[in-house]
């Protein structure tokens, strides 16, 4: 079960901090902004973006590897994967479209171009299909080991570009719906840290695209356990690896944000998302999510239905509670009521999936049957 359900449990860890951030975000009272309980909130919601960016390129490398092994033309398998991202960049375009139609009258019309992870998600899913197209090679192994290092090094070179494209190396002469795919400047005058253009966020699909093709090299088939233990304290090298190369007196940058455009909070977030990795991981192989029934691992299966069906309760006109209006102990009932909502839309979602496939198999049984059975 660990080898699938890791991936499900991480991206339902990445729907809850989801659905808390908005919740206290969307229902609070004003004055309870400045708690403790508000900024710890807040911070969980820096992880659940970088989470779900992470994990479509693990999951992008896990559906390469597979479609090699069964000796699908490269030239294929792009179009397969390119297709797939394509249609994740539609529909976050789409999803614009109806929180403007929602919105209509309050909503400006410049947020139908605003860049959402889902446009971001579905462009990163393109990128990397184009790299494993170009990486690709005879032997399987060969282009596994190109995947990584190109990979890595895509990654590497969006985190760099980042300062520069956010401050002096601003690409000023596109019109401001496209720079803002560059650097999230949207409307206003300077790039926004609450946009999710691509630099820096592809760069953690790249990231999770390499650790997806680690899964699939010798070590990680013979020694599964010990890979993710080392993937672990990789997670931790980076993050003080982080600390120390932004305590250094050497300065690359003209301008430098370490929380927002820095490659070393790239970094941070990464060694970060590498832990997070590891702990699901033993989670789902000796812990409890093993055992019967698990919530998280139900969100993370139907992970993209959850965030675009939650936003229009929390957030939107039909807003189970009034915004900004809220004590804390209402917004966490409804913070409750929210992720038991969208639990049982997840399971009812999941067995009206099964349900076609089931129906499918009982009406051919029979006749395939042997006779007398």
């Amino acid at each position: 079960m660990h080898r699938l359900s890791y991936i499900d449990w991480m991206r339902g860890l990445a729907c809850l901090l989801m659905f808390q951030t908005h919740c206290y975000d969307s229902w609070l009272r004003p004055d309870l902004r400045d708690s403790a309980l508000y900024h710890w909130s807040q911070l969980g919601g820096t992880l659940p973006a970088p989470l779900f960016i992470f994990l479509a390129g693990i999951s992008m490398a896990l559906v390469t590897e597979r479609l090699r092994e069964k000796g699908i033309a490269r030239n294929a398998i792009v179009k397969q994967t390119v297709l797939r991202g394509a249609e994740i960049f539609g529909l976050g375009l789409l999803f614009r479209v109806q929180e403007f139609a929602l919105g209509y009258k309050v909503a400006p019309w410049t947020d139908l171009l605003r860049v959402d992870v889902l446009n971001i998600l579905g462009l990163s899913m393109i990128l990397m299909a184009l790299l494993c197209w170009l990486t690709a090679a005879p032997q399987i192994a060969a282009a596994r080991v190109r995947g990584i290092a190109g990979a890595l090094l895509a990654a590497t070179i969006i985190a760099m570009l980042t300062p520069p494209l956010w401050t002096t190396w601003r690409p000023r002469f596109l019109p401001w719906p496209l720079e803002s795919y560059i650097n999230g400047v949207h409307v206003f005058p300077e790039p926004q840290h609450w946009l999710f253009p691509l630099f820096p966020w592809s760069a953690f699909a790249f990231a999770g695209l390499a650790v997806g093709f680690l899964l699939y090299t010798p070590l990680a088939r013979r020694r599964e356990a010990l890979l993710f233990f080392l993937l672990g304290l990789s997670g931790v090298a980076a993050c003080l690896l982080s600390r120390v190369f932004d305590a250094s007196s050497i300065h690359l940058y003209a301008v430098y944000d370490y929380w927002h455009s820095g490659p070393n909070f790239f970094l941070m977030r990464c060694g970060i998302l590498l832990l997070i990795l590891s702990l699901t991981y033993a989670w789902c192989r000796w812990g409890l999510a093993q055992k019967g029934f698990s919530p998280m691992i139900q969100l993370g299966k139907t992970s993209l239905l959850v965030y675009w069906v939650h936003i229009e309760f929390v957030y939107g006109r039909f807003s189970i509670l009034p915004k900004g209006q809220c004590s804390v102990a209402k917004a966490s009932a409804g913070l409750l009521t929210i992720f038991l909502a969208m639990l049982a839309l997840s399971l009812v979602r999941t067995r009206w999936k099964k349900k076609p496939a089931t129906v499918s198999r009982a009406s051919t049984a029979p006749a395939a049957a042997p006779a007398g059975s």
